[in-house]
């Protein structure tokens, strides 16, 4: 059994919602949800202008490889509306494997952890909230996230 975090983010659609299913289909998949944050508001990341967007964390426990679980995410956002236009472009659901134990992949189709975990507090504040302690090398993700911006980023209710 592993431990998985991952990220999930949506800007089209009922975010809050489209986050809930995903959750929920990850969770009968294969990934069982353990805890999840809070939902929080976001501004857009990247170069294409577009809606805020509601992001959170979960942390979960599998038994799927790392390429299984990935197919598993791929396959929810497909289920979910999810189409491929344009890199970092507005989406009904994103779901991100953050981490997996310890393991660390580099192939063309997975990285792990996350390439770019430590630079987006759009997924540091929700992660700390849940996981604050979770090592990446010798930081922590409240190591990481001391080294962010996420003022522009509010708690949902």
């Amino acid at each position: 059994m592993a431990r998985v975090t991952l990220g999930l983010g949506s800007n089209l659609g009922d975010k809050r919602g489209n986050i809930a299913k995903a959750l929920s289909a990850l969770d009968a998949g294969g990934a069982r949800i353990l805890t999840r944050s809070a939902d929080y508001h976001t501004e857009p990341w990247g170069p294409v202008a577009q809606d805020w967007f509601v992001n959170a964390c979960a942390v979960a426990d599998t038994e799927l490889a790392p390429d299984a679980l990935l197919a598993l995410c791929l396959r929810v956002e497909r289920e979910l509306g999810r189409v491929r236009e344009t890199k970092w472009g507005p989406r009904v659901i994103d779901i991100d494997i953050l981490t997996y134990d310890d393991v660390e992949v580099n192939t063309p189709s997975l990285t792990l952890p996350h390439p770019y975990l430590a630079e987006r507090a759009f997924v540091l504040v929700p992660l700390a909230e849940i996981a604050s302690n979770l090592k990446l090398g010798q930081k922590t993700v409240a190591d990481m996230l001391a080294h962010v911006n996420g003022s522009d980023i509010t708690k949902l209710t």
